[in-house]
Order: structure tokens, then C-alpha cells, then sequence
């Protein structure tokens, strides 16, 4: 599993954009649907939900590209996982899967603090 290293950009970038454009590649698009059941319009409510935790830059293992991760809400109640990257201001999605345990404790003490 990635580690991430918290950034606290990160939490004022989910904060203040009120529009997200994703940029799927057509690779990532289907691996998330058929490896992990997850439709990319269900992947995108975690952004437009607006109750995403950031989980930070992706510290290890190491990638060309910087690589967040969030952990959020879906509009079925699912919590998912998203590492992405930002380019050209757009999301461009890299992995979307249900969260793990670790990470659905973190982001349900996330929103026990906001």
C-alpha cells in the first residue's frame, strides 16, 4: 500500500474549488470499474461531494509525479480511496478503490473534527 505524507495545501485546494474537471485515461478508467467495481462518476463524487480527507503526496514508493490522496464519501455511502494527479488544473485519476480499514478510521475522525 502507498504512504502519503500530509500536505496542508492539500486541504485548502478540496476547500476552495467548488468545480473539478477529471481527465480519465482510458487505462485507469476501466481498471477501477473491473478490478474494483468502481464507476468513474461514483469515483468523481468523492471531489464534488466536498468531503474528501487528504490523505497527502504519496511519499513511497516513489513516482516520477507528484501523486495525491484523498479518502471520501460517494453519494451510496462508499467510502473510497483516490490517488491522482494534477494536470493542466485538471484531476487526472490514477487508482480508485473502497477504502481500507486504516483509512475509513481516518476519515471518519476527519469529519469528527470538522
Amino acid at each position: 500500500m502507498a504512504k502519503f505524507k500530509f500536505v496542508e495545501w492539500l486541504v485548502l485546494w478540496l476547500q476552495e474549488n467548488s468545480h473539478f474537471e477529471c481527465d480519465w485515461d482510458a487505462g485507469n478508467r476501466t481498471k477501477s470499474a473491473s478490478k474494483h467495481s468502481v464507476r468513474t462518476e461514483e469515483a468523481e463524487e468523492v471531489f464534488t461531494l466536498r468531503q474528501a480527507a487528504p490523505l497527502g503526496v504519496q511519499v513511497s514508493p516513489p513516482v516520477h509525479e507528484e501523486r495525491l490522496g484523498i479518502v471520501g464519501t460517494t453519494s451510496e455511502g462508499r467510502i473510497l480511496h483516490v490517488a491522482f494527479t494534477l494536470r493542466d488544473g485538471k484531476v487526472r485519476p490514477i487508482s480508485v478503490r473502497p477504502a481500507h480499514k486504516k483509512e475509513r478510521e481516518l476519515y471518519e475522525a476527519y469529519l469528527r473534527e470538522i
